[in-house]
């Protein structure tokens, strides 16, 4: 290994061919971008037995490369798969409080022989609909960022007041103790009385995004459920049920996205 490999800085000139080994693995489906990144600033990630010592380190492919002195296997296709994740889980694989993880419910969801999977974005504990899974952490973090303006739906069940015309000026955005929160388009959808049911579109996805807006115009959440990510929905998937997507959706939807976000 070079010393240009081993500082991951390169000039155009002797830039080699290939890409950074964090992104490999994530698209391995080995972790994430930023776990795998986390995993090489950790000395878990080798290379012909060298410590890797930069997730920038630049390589063909993952020939060599080891993690936990485990061999990379070679990259499935993406898949992706939709999990109607009820209420009373938490999106990671274990918590230190002990509560139930979606993995817990997943082990009986997902079909035999489902690779390793990512979720893409989180939902809280308290709430449930469609929680997209992926084997491929490139694609995990392309349908996560906000640049790549992927929407996603959320039908809000809300006790309180609030008109129309509030929801509409959320198309403005708002900001809320500091913190500043894109274009959402919301919709009355019905209400009784002082309970509304309130349909929500948005592209950040920031942490309780929905709940902290809602709660700033004076309404209590009283259920959240995630309808749609993307051009998928949560349709009649039964609740703790997961299905895979076809592969055909999966390349279609992947061809429309924003270039250069990858």
């Amino acid at each position: 290994m070079s010393d240009n490999e081993k500082s991951g800085a390169w000039s155009p000139a002797d830039r080699p061919s290939g890409e950074r080994i964090a992104k490999l693995l994530a698209r391995a489906g080995v972790a994430s971008r930023r776990e795998a990144e986390r995993m090489i600033e950790a000395g878990r990630v080798k290379r012909n037995g060298e410590l890797v010592k930069t997730p920038a380190t630049i390589i063909e492919n993952l020939n060599g490369v080891t993690v936990d002195d485990s061999p990379v296997a070679k990259p499935e296709r993406t898949r992706l798969f939709a999990f109607h994740k009820p209420q009373g889980l938490i999106t990671a694989e274990r918590d230190p409080a002990g509560r139930p993880t979606i993995y817990n419910a997943l082990r009986n969801a997902l079909p035999k022989g489902a690779p390793r999977l990512m979720p893409v974005g989180r939902l809280d504990f308290n709430t449930e609909g469609l929680l997209l899974l992926t084997n491929d952490g490139e694609f995990k973090r392309q349908l996560e960022l906000p640049a790549t303006g992927v929407p996603r739906t959320y039908r809000a069940r809300a006790f309180g007041e609030v008109s129309q015309e509030q929801l509409e000026a959320l198309s403005e955005g708002v900001e809320i103790e500091g913190m500043r929160y894109g274009s959402i388009e919301a919709d009355l959808e019905r209400r009784t009385g002082r309970n509304q049911w309130i349909i929500l579109t948005l592209t950040e996805g920031k942490n309780r995004e929905v709940r902290r807006v809602l709660e700033y115009l004076g309404l209590e959440v009283s259920r959240l459920i995630r309808t749609a990510y993307g051009p998928f929905h949560i349709s009649d998937l039964p609740r703790g049920s997961a299905e895979e997507i076809p592969k055909e959706h999966v390349e279609r939807f992947r061809s429309t996205l924003k270039q250069g976000q990858a």
